[in-house]
């Protein structure tokens, strides 16, 4: 049965810096070359989250050359904890937390001067309720957007480098790269059983990244492309 869906709505976001962080790297940060699904959809969702819509990323734009940085930052190894409900009822030694004894110095290897236009579509969830409907959303965002608000603050890859969120009106065109970007990061998926995290192989065609709807079915084609070259 074929869900419905919004029609395709657009918005650009820029930015200084941003970090979209390759999960196998995990000591010292080092960003794909170009944002990730998930990265993109959180953008989205800043602009307008609802329970009764789910948002589904369809493309990315790359508006700037893919350009890199490198530079070093004070990092914490572990985080604060709070205390735990026995010791806050019954008393008892709070473990102190200083981060000036806790830091550690990595690198990071981050994009500069980004600029992105995200086409994506949203489908109606179970929580909708009687008078939620998609035109309803469709104006919502759209006027959000014109009007540069948000419900939190947008970023890019990492809470620091803040995103700004912007009309796809008079955005350039993309630019004319293309590359093969390896296994990319697409989502997380979230079950009962536990989070798992989900790769499809990406490609930049002409500055732009098609997302797949279906990123195990694209794994498996690209598979049996490799074995039918081999």
């Amino acid at each position: 049965m074929t869900v419905p869906r919004s029609p395709t709505m657009r918005l650009r976001a820029r930015g200084l810096l941003a970090c979209f962080t390759r999960p196998e790297l995990k000591v010292e940060r080092v960003s794909y070359p170009v944002m990730t699904p998930s990265a993109a959809r959180g953008i989205i969702e800043a602009v307008l989250w609802k329970p009764a819509i789910a948002w589904h990323v369809e493309r990315i734009h790359v508006l700037k050359e893919i350009k890199f940085t490198a530079f070093r930052r004070n990092e914490v190894n572990s985080k604060a904890s709070l205390p735990t409900a026995t010791t806050v009822q019954n008393g008892g030694p709070v473990r102190f937390y200083f981060a000036d004894e806790d830091r550690a110095q990595r690198n990071t290897v981050a994009l500069s001067d980004v600029d992105y236009l995200i086409e994506s579509h949203f489908t109606m969830t179970r929580a909708a309720g009687s008078d939620d409907n998609m035109n309803k959303f469709v104006d919502m965002f759209n006027r959000r957007v014109e009007k540069g608000q948000h419900f939190h603050q947008p970023y890019l890859g990492c809470r620091e480098f803040v995103a700004e969120v912007l009309s796809p009106e008079g955005s350039p065109p993309p630019i004319r790269e293309s590359r093969d970007l390896g296994l990319m990061l697409w989502d997380i998926r979230f079950s009962e059983d536990g989070n798992s995290p989900v790769f499809f192989p990406a490609t930049l065609d002409k500055g732009v990244l098609e997302v797949p709807a279906n990123p195990e079915a694209a794994l498996m084609v690209a598979a049996q492309s490799k074995g039918g070259e081999q």
